[in-house]
C-alpha cells in the first residue's frame, strides 16, 4: 500500500495538473476499460469504497457533509471489483480520462495542437440483427490528420469480415451473421511512407444495450471534501485515507441555464483552521478549451459557464487543488469526472440522399434489393441514437402499392410482392423514413432519402415477326442488295442481348444465294443476294426464316424460343449483255496474208431466251486496224497485211476486241477477243550490227567482229552467209571476211594502214530461210588515230557531223524567241513616241487643272492688272473692221457680237493618239472665233492694281462721268449684264 500511494503521490507531484507521463498504448487500452468500467461502477455507489482487507470507508454522498457522514458509517454496499483491483487502476483512471479527450489543445501562446489519430478510442455500432450483408455500411471512423500530406491506409484486425475504404467507412466484407450479441475488433491506419500505425477499437452489437435514466433537471449540490491527511507534528497515528474515487458528475447537455450553473462544491477538512485557496485544472478549465469551468477560490463552487455538447466533448475530467494563502499544498489532487449526458438534438442522416439500387424483373417475394443506412450523431447506446426505418410512399403503385418492404432495424429492402415486370414498370420509387427513438413518432426526430430500384430485363419476351409472309423482288444477275426487311417486335429493354435479334434461313436455299444480317439500330433483319440469280434457271424462291434472341428465355417463360415466317422472292428477268462463244476466240495465220483475207466468222449469243432481240458487231479494239468485221454475221476479214515484226506483236499473237450489242431495253453490249497467231515466213532480209565501227590508222589488232541480226524467226534466220561483194574491187583487196559462227563475222584489213577519214564497206548476208533472203549492208568503218591506249583521239564520232533534230528545233525557237522580243520592244517604243507628242500637245503640268488645286474664293484686280495681251489670244485678221469700236470706249475684254464658230465636240472616250488633233481643232477654232479673248485667259482675281482705267466704281454714281461714257454695249453681253443694261443703257432713261 504504501508504496503505491508514495508512486501516485509522486505522479501527482511530478505532474500536477496535467496529463500523468505517456505510457504504452496497448496498456493503456487494455486498461482503459477497466477505469472505463471503474467510473461506471462509481457513478451507482456514491461516496463509498472498499478498504483492504474487506473493511469499507464510507465517503459523502452528494448534499451530505462530513458531520452525517461521521454520524452515519453505515456502509454502502458495492458491486465492483475488490480493493486491491480498484486500488492499482487509480492511476491508470486518471490516464484513461485524459487519454479519451479528444478536443485540440491550445497552447500558451493561443494557437491550437493538433493531434493525428483517430477521433475515439472506442467506436461503438449497433446493428438491428445479427446477419450482416455484403457491403453493409456499419459506422464512419473520423481519422484526423494534422499534416495534410500522408498516405493513409486502412485495415481491420479481422479482414474477412469487416474493411474500411479510403473515407473511414466500415462495412462487412461479406454475409455472415454475428455469433454473439457483441463483437470487438481494431481498426488500423498506417501512413505507407513512415509506416506510422494509429488503432482503435470497434464494438459491435447485435441489439442496443439499456437506456440510461437521464438526470432530473434539478439536483441537489454535492459536497465533495478531500480526504484527511496525516499528522506530521503529532506522534500519535490516525487513520490515513487513500485517495477517492469520486463519482462523475453528470451534466445534461444544451442546458438553457441560467449560467454560471452549479455542480458541486469542494471543500477541505481544513478550512476551519487554515484559509484555502480552492482551484481546478485540467481541459475545459485552465487547459482547451478554457472557461468552461469555473471554481469559487474561496467557497470551492464548481459551476458550468455555458451549455454542454455531447458530439464535441462526452466528458470532462478535472484535478481539484487545495492550497493556503502561501500557495502551499494543503491536501492531494483529486480527480473530477464530468459526464455530459445526451440529449436527442441531432437527426438522423442518410450516407447518401439518392440510394441506387436493381432488381431483377420476375423476382420472387423476399428477394433482396439494397441496403440503406443512416447515423445519428447521438449517443447509440441511447434511444437518440436507435434509428428505425420504413417506407413512406412507392411510386408507381402498380401492380401492389407494397411491392417492397424494409427491415427497420438493419434498413434492407425486400421485395413483398410478385409481380414485376420491367416492360409494365421500369423503376420505382421509394422514400424512406429514418426515425430515432427507436422510432417513436411523438419525440423521435426523422429525415428521409430517396431510393430508386431499377428493374433490370431479363429474357422473358422473344422476338416475334409482324408478318407471316414477307415478299420481295430481286433482279437476275444482281448481288449485295436488299431484298426484303423482316421486322421483329420484342419487348425487352432495346439493344440488349435479350432484345437483339438473330436471324437464319431454316429452308428453300440449298445453294446458299441469300444471307439475313441484322439492323444494329432497328433490329429488323436484312435478306440480301450473295450471288447472283439468273432468271432463265429460277425465278422464284420461297424461303423459310426463323428469328431468336442471343441469349436464351429465361427459366420458367412459356414461349416458344423463336419465331418463323415465310419470305416470297419474285426475280426479276432483265436485259442481259450479249456473251461470245468462245472467249477469247485463237486463230492460227501464216503472217502476209492480202487485204480481203476472210479469217473466221466470231458471233455472240443472247441469253435472254424469252426476249426475241437482233445483235450488231462492231469493232471496238483494233491497233493495226488489220481487221473489220460484218456488222450482221459476225464474219472477221483483213484490211491490211498481217505483219508478225509489226509492233502491234506481242509473242507472235495480235489481240483484235469486238463488241456484240442488242436492241433491248435498255441496249446491252458485250465483248469478245480475237487472238490471232501469226506464223513467221521468210520476208525480212538479215542485216550487219553495228552498222558503224571505228579503227585505228594502223590497227592491232586490225580485225573488227560484226553480227548478223533478222527480224524473223528460226528457220527463216540464221545460220549466215558473210562475203564481200566483187565490186568495187578496191573492197576485196582491202579488205577480207572471216566466218566466225551462223551469226557472226570478222571483218579484216589486208593492207598495213588507212589513211584517217569515213570507209563505206558493203558485206553481203544471206539468211537460211526455204527461200533464202540476201543483202547487201554498208558498214560504216572510222579511220582515226589512235593513242596509247587504242582509243580515237582528235576526231568527232561520226554522227557529230551534223546536227541532230532537237538541237535545230532548239536554235529555231531561240531565233524566234528573239525575234518576238525584238518586235515587242519596237512597238514599246512606238506607242511610247506617241504618248510623248500627245503629251506635249496638252498644256504644260503646272497650269493642268486635272493635277493642281485651284482657288475659287479669292478676288482678283481688274484686266490691267494681268502681266499678258489679251488681244494675243484672237485673230484680229478675223475681225471685221466696222464692229471694232474706238480705242477708250470699247473695254479690252468686250464680248463682241460675232456668230460663234462651231466647235469640235470631243467623243465621251477618245484614243490617246487622237488628243493632239482634238486640241488643233479646237485651236483653229477658237481662233478664228472673235468672241474668245476674255474668255479663255486666265484671269488672276487676288490682286489689286492701281491705275485702272475703269476708275473707281463710285463713279457709276457721278453724273458727269455718266454722261460721257456709252454703256450700250452692256446689252451684248448677255443675260448676266442685262441689269446693268437697263441702269446705264438706253439714253437718258
Amino acid at each position: 500500500k504504501k508504496k503505491k500511494k508514495g508512486r501516485r503521490a509522486d505522479l501527482s507531484r511530478r505532474h500536477p495538473g496535467s496529463s500523468p507521463p505517456s505510457l504504452p498504448r496497448r496498456r493503456l487500452e487494455g486498461e482503459g476499460k477497466l477505469a472505463h468500467r471503474n467510473l461506471r461502477g462509481a457513478a451507482g455507489i456514491g461516496g463509498s469504497r472498499w478498504r483492504g482487507g474487506g473493511a469499507r470507508d464510507s465517503y459523502p454522498t452528494p448534499g451530505e457533509t462530513s458531520t452525517s457522514r461521521k454520524s452515519n458509517p453505515a456502509p454502502v454496499p458495492m458491486a465492483t471489483a475488490p480493493v486491491h483491483r480498484t486500488a492499482r487502476s487509480l492511476p491508470l483512471l486518471v490516464l484513461a480520462a485524459l487519454l479519451q479527450q479528444q478536443a485540440p489543445v491550445e497552447a500558451s501562446d493561443g494557437t491550437v495542437l493538433c493531434r493525428t489519430g483517430f477521433s475515439k478510442d472506442i467506436y461503438y455500432a449497433i446493428v438491428s440483427r445479427s446477419s450482416l450483408h455484403e457491403g453493409q455500411p456499419l459506422l464512419n471512423v473520423k481519422f484526423t490528420d494534422c499534416s495534410e500530406d500522408r498516405r493513409i491506409q486502412y485495415g481491420t484486425s479481422d479482414m474477412s469480415n469487416f474493411l474500411v475504404d479510403g473515407d473511414g467507412m466500415v462495412y462487412a466484407a461479406r454475409t455472415f451473421s454475428l455469433s454473439a450479441e457483441q463483437m470487438e475488433f481494431l481498426v488500423y491506419a498506417q501512413d505507407e511512407v513512415t509506416l506510422e500505425q494509429w488503432q482503435a477499437t470497434v464494438n459491435l452489437s447485435a441489439r442496443a444495450p439499456l437506456a440510461q435514466q437521464l438526470l432530473k433537471a434539478s439536483q441537489k449540490i454535492r459536497e465533495i471534501s478531500f480526504p484527511a491527511r496525516r499528522d506530521k507534528h503529532v506522534g500519535q497515528l490516525h487513520r490515513q485515507k487513500r485517495d477517492w474515487v469520486i463519482p462523475p458528475i453528470n451534466v445534461p447537455e444544451n442546458s438553457r441555464g441560467s449560467f454560471p450553473q452549479e455542480l458541486v462544491r469542494i471543500r477541505s477538512d481544513r478550512d476551519k483552521s487554515l484559509s484555502l485557496r480552492y482551484s481546478v485544472t485540467g481541459p475545459g478549465a485552465d487547459q482547451p478549451p478554457t472557461g468552461i469551468f469555473i471554481i469559487s477560490p474561496i467557497t470551492g463552487q464548481l459551476s458550468v459557464t455555458k451549455p454542454l455538447d455531447r458530439e464535441q466533448i462526452a466528458s470532462f475530467h478535472l484535478r481539484a487543488h487545495a492550497v493556503d494563502v502561501n500557495g502551499n499544498q494543503v491536501e492531494n489532487p483529486i480527480d473530477i469526472v464530468i459526464n455530459v449526458i445526451d440529449m436527442n438534438d441531432n437527426r438522423p442522416e442518410f450516407l447518401h440522399q439518392i440510394w441506387n439500387g436493381t432488381v431483377p424483373e420476375g423476382s420472387k417475394p423476399g428477394t433482396y434489393v439494397m441496403t440503406v443506412t443512416a447515423i445519428d450523431a447521438d449517443d447509440p447506446k441511447q434511444p437518440n441514437g436507435m434509428l428505425r426505418y420504413k417506407i413512406l410512399s412507392q411510386s408507381p403503385s402498380t401492380p401492389s402499392p407494397n411491392m417492397y418492404t424494409i427491415n427497420n432495424e438493419t434498413g434492407d429492402i425486400i421485395t413483398l410482392a410478385a409481380g414485376l415486370d420491367r416492360e409494365k414498370v421500369q423503376q420505382y420509387t421509394l422514400i424512406i423514413q429514418a426515425t430515432d427513438m427507436e422510432g417513436n413518432p411523438t419525440y423521435g426526430l426523422s429525415n428521409t432519402a430517396t431510393v430508386v430500384i431499377t428493374v433490370t430485363d431479363v429474357n422473358d419476351n422473344p422476338p416475334e415477326f409482324t408478318a407471316s409472309t414477307f415478299f420481295g423482288e430481286v433482279p437476275e444477275n444482281r448481288v449485295n442488295i436488299t431484298v426484303a426487311n423482316l421486322t421483329v417486335t420484342d419487348k425487352d429493354q432495346p439493344h440488349t442481348p435479350a432484345w437483339n435479334a438473330v436471324y437464319r434461313i431454316i429452308s428453300g436455299d440449298p445453294t446458299g444465294r441469300f444471307s439475313i444480317m441484322t439492323d444494329a439500330h432497328s433490329n429488323d433483319g436484312l435478306l440480301t443476294v450473295v450471288k447472283p440469280i439468273d432468271y432463265e434457271t429460277n425465278n422464284k424462291f420461297v424461303l423459310t426464316v426463323a428469328a431468336e434472341n442471343q441469349v436464351p428465355l429465361a427459366k420458367g417463360i412459356h414461349h416458344p424460343p423463336q419465331s418463323t415466317a415465310s419470305v416470297s422472292i419474285t426475280v426479276i428477268d432483265v436485259n442481259e449483255s450479249p456473251y461470245f462463244t468462245p472467249n477469247p476466240k485463237s486463230l492460227r495465220q501464216e503472217e502476209g496474208m492480202p487485204a480481203g483475207t476472210m479469217l473466221t466468222t466470231f458471233t455472240a449469243q443472247d441469253p435472254d431466251r424469252y426476249m426475241h432481240q437482233i445483235i450488231r458487231y462492231s469493232k471496238l479494239y483494233d491497233p493495226g486496224n488489220w481487221l473489220k468485221i460484218d456488222s450482221v454475221s459476225g464474219q472477221i476479214t483483213t484490211t491490211a497485211i498481217l505483219d508478225r515484226e509489226s509492233n502491234y506483236m506481242k509473242n507472235n499473237m495480235y489481240n483484235a476486241t469486238f463488241l456484240a450489242s442488242d436492241n433491248g431495253i435498255p441496249p446491252m453490249s458485250g465483248t469478245g477477243t480475237l487472238q490471232i497467231f501469226l506464223l513467221d515466213i521468210n520476208d525480212n532480209a538479215p542485216q550487219v550490227d553495228p552498222v558503224e565501227v571505228e579503227i585505228c590508222e594502223r590497227p592491232e589488232p586490225n580485225a573488227i567482229n560484226i553480227t548478223a541480226t533478222d527480224a524473223d524467226i528460226n528457220p527463216n534466220a540464221g545460220p549466215f552467209i558473210f562475203e564481200l561483194p566483187s565490186n568495187p574491187s578496191t573492197i576485196r583487196r582491202n579488205w577480207t571476211i572471216t566466218r566466225l559462227s551462223g551469226y557472226h563475222a570478222q571483218l579484216s584489213l589486208k593492207i598495213g594502214s588507212l589513211d584517217s577519214g569515213l570507209y563505206k564497206i558493203p558485206i553481203i548476208i544471206a539468211d537460211s530461210g526455204n527461200l533464202p533472203m540476201s543483202n547487201t549492208s554498208e558498214l560504216l568503218v572510222k579511220v582515226c588515230l589512235c593513242d596509247q591506249s587504242g582509243s580515237c583521239s582528235g576526231v568527232q564520232p561520226i554522227v557529230g557531223a551534223g546536227l541532230g533534230t532537237g538541237a535545230i528545233i532548239a536554235i529555231l525557237l531561240c531565233i524566234i524567241i528573239l525575234l518576238i522580243l525584238v518586235l515587242m520592244f519596237v512597238v514599246w517604243m512606238k506607242r511610247r513616241d506617241k504618248e510623248r507628242q500627245a503629251k506635249q500637245l496638252l498644256i504644260d503640268p503646272e497650269d493642268d487643272v486635272r493635277d493642281n488645286i485651284l482657288k475659287y474664293d479669292e478676288e482678283g484686280g481688274g484686266e490691267e492688272d494681268q502681266d499678258y495681251d489679251l488681244s494675243q489670244l484672237q485673230q484680229p485678221d478675223t475681225m471685221e473692221p466696222d464692229t471694232i469700236k474706238p480705242v477708250g470706249i470699247r473695254r479690252l475684254d468686250e464680248r463682241p457680237i460675232h456668230a460663234e464658230p462651231q466647235y469640235p465636240v470631243r467623243s465621251a472616250a477618245p484614243h490617246p493618239g487622237d488628243i493632239g488633233d482634238f486640241i488643233n481643232e479646237g485651236l483653229k477654232a477658237a481662233d478664228n472665233d472673235p468672241t474668245a479673248p476674255p474668255y479663255d485667259s486666265l484671269l488672276v482675281f487676288d490682286y489689286e492694281g492701281s491705275g485702272s482705267t475703269a476708275g473707281s466704281l463710285s463713279s457709276l454714281n457721278s453724273s458727269s462721268s455718266g454722261g460721257e461714257q456709252d454703256y450700250d454695249y452692256l446689252n451684248d453681253w448677255g443675260p448676266r449684264f442685262k441689269k446693268l443694261a437697263d441702269m446705264y443703257g438706253g439714253g437718258d432713261d
